[in-house]
């Protein structure tokens, strides 16, 4: 028997953007559930227990940060934010509070597919047990032996480096804060220090990228954070 579709919640108020998502992911076989208010939203996610909840800002009732927050009380499932809300300050609110991707609206259906895809593979990794090696392109980690590889080549990193690697590597495709990376690499009294992260990010892109000004892994959002790309 073949595997049930995922289920994805749309949390979305306007009629016309809720049409854009249904048939974008009928599509592509997934199964949608729609709100159309954050409360309606918290409770489908209650009943219907989705893979995926795509989540717009603007609600009638309450601020889609709020919903979030309540959503990451209980449970871990992946948050999407799709919003017209593009400021760097909602973004980073948002993946704070627990989401694990942001879209700006107006965005292509492609690029909601690539991001839904990223993320059902980050659940599916955390469900099974962790991966040894690391494979992205160019790029192997081998997280046992602590050892770099780039097109074959060992590449010596410093134990910062190395831990931002590795963090970007747990969380794969999922765009990460500042905040979030410095806490994870230098513990809570460094988040205010982006300089840190800009300077140890920098040095981390001449090592692994084959052009540091045009990276092909690790991506900027800007104002944000940064995302290793898995597609």
């Amino acid at each position: 028997m073949s595997e049930p579709a995922p289920k994805i919640l749309v949390v979305e108020d306007e009629p016309q953007m809720r049409k854009f998502l249904r048939v974008a992911l009928t599509s592509q076989g997934y199964a949608v559930i729609e709100a159309v208010s954050g409360n309606e939203g918290l409770t489908f996610a209650a009943m219907h227990n989705p893979d995926i909840v795509l989540l717009d800002l603007g609600l009638p009732d309450l601020d889609g940060l709020e919903v979030a927050r309540r959503f990451r009380e209980w449970s871990a499932v992946p948050i999407i934010v799709v919003s017209a809300r593009g400021q760097e300050s909602d973004k980073i609110a948002a993946l704070d509070l627990g989401a694990d991707d942001y879209l700006t609206k107006p965005f292509s259906a492609g690029e909601l597919l690539a991001r839904i895809r990223v993320a059902l593979r980050h659940t599916a990794n955390l469900n099974r047990a962790p991966e040894t090696v690391f494979r992205q392109g160019f790029l192997e980690v081998d997280l046992v032996k602590r050892q770099v590889l780039v097109s074959g080549a060992e590449v010596h990193l410093t134990p910062i480096e190395y831990k931002l690697l590795t963090v970007l590597i747990q969380y794969a495709g999922r765009v990460l804060t500042h905040r979030q990376l410095l806490k994870e690499a230098w513990g809570p009294n460094y988040v205010e220090h982006t300089q840190y992260l800009r300077v140890y990010m920098a040095q981390l892109r001449r090592k692994i990228e084959p052009d540091p000004a045009r990276p092909q892994l690790i991506i900027t959002e800007p104002g944000v954070g940064y995302r290793l790309k898995t597609e």
